[in-house]
């Protein structure tokens, strides 16, 4: 069971939205690679980051911000954001990135995701971003009428890594992970699920430690962490524990 610290970008800071709102930014270092560092020093064995402003531009925007982690840490890196093309997907394969994460070309272009796949085994990944159970892609500014569940099993057989699961309305609120809808999604699917958005407290933790989440390859934390709401130590002891 891993639990992934998340390093999101906007202007080469790392900071938390809420709900997804560009608008709603809170800035929690403004030295990304200094994150990444004391995240490795605690424990954590694989980092998630997001490139916020490239997953509107549809292009890398905050990249030299990753290319310095992936310089510097010897721990495997996962990045979504704008990454979009083939040639996007082997460029940061080649700088070192040990997961692709695809959302929005997901959605409009599976083929891709799947070609990739081929390409490249264990290195892609799926984020399934959704509001009210449908997908939202563009930075989450636009929703489609595409089931979360139905979009997964898209990709079954595929090659898929793994799947990103996030609630959106979950996301950067503290109110808990939607462990209903999360675990549905990883029972449709024999492809690995982690868990994204909301979680909130050691609660949370306990909870991904139990047996019934052991379907689960993880979850991720951000505004929890960098708030001092859950114990780095004790989180990564607790799942330790239970793998």
């Amino acid at each position: 069971m891993i639990l992934f610290p998340a390093i999101d970008l906007k202007n080469g800071e790392c900071v938390r939205l809420k709900k997804g709102d560009m608008n709603e930014a809170t800035v929690y270092n403004t030295d990304p690679l200094a994150q990444a560092k004391a995240f490795a020093d605690q424990g954590f064995e694989y980092l998630h980051m997001v490139d916020l402003d490239g997953a509107f531009a549809g292009e890398s925007v905050n990249g030299k911000a990753v290319e310095a982690v992936l310089g510097e840490l010897d721990i495997p890196v996962q990045l979504g954001g704008g990454i979009r093309t083939m040639a996007q997907i082997e460029a940061w394969l080649e700088k070192g990135l040990s997961r692709v994460i695809l959302g929005t070309i997901a959605l409009r272009d599976p083929d891709l995701v799947i070609a990739a796949c081929k390409a490249h085994p264990g290195h892609i990944a799926v984020g399934i971003d959704a509001r009210g159970g449908k997908v939202a892609v563009e930075g989450w500014a636009e929703t489609a009428e595409l089931e979360a569940v139905e979009m997964a099993k898209q990709f079954e057989g595929a090659g898929v890594a793994a799947i990103i699961y996030t609630d959106i309305d979950r996301d950067g609120v503290l109110t808990g992970i939607n462990w209903a809808a999360t675990l549905e999604l990883a029972r449709a699917v024999s492809i690995p699920v982690i868990a994204s958005g909301g979680l909130a407290s050691m609660t949370d933790i306990e909870t991904l430690a139990g047996p019934d989440m052991a379907i689960l390859e993880g979850a991720i934390t951000g505004r929890a962490l960098y708030d001092g709401r859950i114990d780095p130590a004790k989180a990564l002891e607790l799942l330790r524990n239970a793998a």
